[in-house]
């Protein structure tokens, strides 16, 4: 499980994570880290948290934002809130790094996916976004209880394909953490 201070990198996405606060130190009510992209990267796919509330604060570089059907740009400085339920996305379509301070209320078990989608990035495991396959993604999303999704299908929908998908998964022998990249469960 995450640790504040602990860095973790995903070298296909081009992105960088440290923690800075983790869900056991503030039981679950908040994950803050500082999320850096660099030039030309991009969150994998805009998404949507339907029960958990994300704020930024741009510390360096340039953000370019999808909130909804707008895209926006903010500049070191800058903050601005995603709502639950939101479609969102970020990129750096800058020139320097974009540093990004990041806070998720509550914090559900996000830190778990950096560590394994980002732990499986570092192991040649996912596809040039950097995440995993699509049933692989499907059992870690399960596996993790994460709520949320993609814009564009109804979230029931999403639910019920996720589900299936992940049962598939399963079969074929992926699972949704692994003790090395974040220790064992329960931890």
């Amino acid at each position: 499980m995450a640790k504040s201070g602990e860095v973790v990198e995903n070298p296909i996405s081009g992105e960088r994570v440290s923690f800075q606060l983790v869900s056991a130190e503030t039981d679950g009510a908040l994950l803050r880290w500082e999320h850096a992209l660099r030039p030309g990267a991009r969150v994998p796919y805009d998404h949507i948290h339907s029960v958990q509330e994300e704020r930024f604060e741009v510390v360096a570089g340039e953000a370019t934002v999808r909130i909804g059907n707008e895209t926006k740009v903010f500049q070191a400085g800058d903050t601005f809130v995603i709502p639950a339920g939101i479609a969102h996305g970020l990129a750096n379509h800058g020139e320097d790094e974009l540093r990004v301070l990041t806070e998720l209320r509550p914090a559900m078990n996000t830190e778990l996916y950096f560590e394994t989608v980002f732990g499986l990035a570092r192991d040649g495991k996912v596809g040039k976004r950097g995440v995993p396959n699509m049933l692989h993604m499907a059992v870690i999303v399960r596996t993790l209880g994460e709520n949320g999704g993609l814009p564009g299908t109804p979230m029931f929908l999403q639910k019920i394909g996720l589900t299936v998908l992940a049962a598939v998964g399963r079969f074929a022998g992926y699972k949704g953490r692994y003790k090395r990249y974040s220790g064992p469960a329960g931890r």
